[in-house]
């Protein structure tokens, strides 16, 4: 029973580092074109928070039965997420990372929404969880991540717009 729980945690982790890998590529190589970070203070808090989210599961679905349609769900926000990183290519970041004169992003998933990436983020944070059979842990870090969310847009809004 311990499998399902263990290899889609273990696809999530891996996930997650690959990004954080990614970003960090994205992030110097941006900033080597002069480009420039905004709300670096909430950043730390922000990996907290997701590393906070995936160590809990790792200490509290290990072992519980993997729920099909929640893992759908999941893999369908990954398969968005797959697009956001396309469209975004090297601009991608986990960071506030603005190049000036750089045109914003309206392809892809942009088209849609301002910030598609965030909704996918929310999407994953009650989703796994949810897979797992916890809704109160879904409930509890959809709650935190919609109070960084607040403060993460408005930071990326203002940098965005050369506030």
């Amino acid at each position: 029973m311990m499998m399902p729980s263990l290899l889609l945690l273990g696809f999530v982790t891996l996930q997650r580092l690959a990004e954080l890998l990614i970003a960090r590529r994205n992030t110097r190589a941006l900033m080597a074109r002069g480009a420039r970070e905004a709300g670096a203070a909430h950043y730390p808090v922000m990996v907290a928070l997701h590393a906070a989210w995936l160590g809990g599961l790792w200490l509290l679905a290990l072992g519980h039965q993997v729920q099909v349609g929640w893992l759908a769900v999941f893999l369908l926000l990954q398969a968005l997420r797959v697009w956001v990183l396309m469209t975004l290519k090297g601009r991608w970041t986990t960071r506030v990372i603005v190049l000036p004169g750089e045109q914003l992003v309206t392809a892809g998933p942009y088209r849609l929404f301002r910030h598609p990436n965030y909704v996918i983020v929310a999407g994953e944070i009650a989703a796994l969880p949810l897979a797992f059979g916890l809704p109160l842990y879904a409930l509890l870090f959809s709650i935190l991540n919609a109070a960084m969310l607040w403060v993460r847009i408005r930071v990326e809004n203002a940098a965005l717009s050369g506030q």
